[in-house]
């Protein structure tokens, strides 16, 4: 248990990248009054947690009523987040997680929790992806404390998050945006591994199966 909490802690942090969140937080909130810039991290990341919990309980109920095993789901969850590695790697902005005109609507927006923080950004594709591959095998009545293990290793890059956007500020002063673009990368490339081996674990069950 303590194994699987984490694997599934590194991969939902390098999924959810908090690093990255810091430079577009402080873009976001330039200018704002340190009461908003904290309502707005708080309200972020209760929305995130509510949308992860409801995917953790749900997710696999969902797949079954759509006739989607767990291991094709696997598979095109791994090349989904290889799609974000790569994103991480090359330091470019995530088509997965907002597109240029959601950006230009966020800027417009007096609250930002809820889109862009909360969504897409720190309960995006990518995160409820994670969310449903390491939770759909699991079922909540017969392995208890594995679910609340996973459902830890969540809050848990969800409460690291909204630590980074509360010290968004002085991170950006120590960091800046050549130091988040090299930790991105740094975490990128782990991701890609990580992404790499769902697919192939995915494929491997699979023809185990027929």
């Amino acid at each position: 248990m303590v194994e699987s909490f984490l694997k599934f802690f590194v991969v939902f942090f390098l999924v959810v990248e908090p690093i990255s969140l810091v430079p577009v937080f402080a873009s976001l909130t330039e200018g704002a009054t340190s009461q908003y810039r904290q309502r707005m991290a708080i309200k972020s990341v209760i929305v995130a947690t509510l949308i992860t919990i409801g995917f953790a309980l749900s997710g696999a109920a969902f797949l079954s009523a759509m006739g989607i095993s767990i291991d094709s789901f696997r598979i095109f969850g791994g090349l989904l987040l290889f799609l974000v590695a790569l994103e991480m790697v090359f330091a470019r902005e995530s088509g997965t997680r907002t597109s240029t005109d959601e950006q230009v609507e966020s800027r417009r927006r007096a609250d930002i929790s809820v889109f862009p923080l909360a969504f897409p950004f720190m309960s995006g594709p990518g995160a409820l992806t994670t969310i449903l591959l390491w939770f759909g095998p699991v079922k909540v009545r017969e392995e208890p404390w594995l679910f609340g293990a996973l459902l830890a290793g969540a809050l848990l890059v969800l409460l690291i998050s909204l630590v980074m956007m509360l010290a968004a500020g002085p991170l950006m002063r120590l960091l800046g945006a050549t130091g988040t673009n090299v930790a991105n990368r740094l975490l990128g490339v782990i991701l890609g591994a990580l992404a790499v081996q769902f697919v192939v674990d995915g494929i491997r069950a699979s023809f185990a199966l027929s």
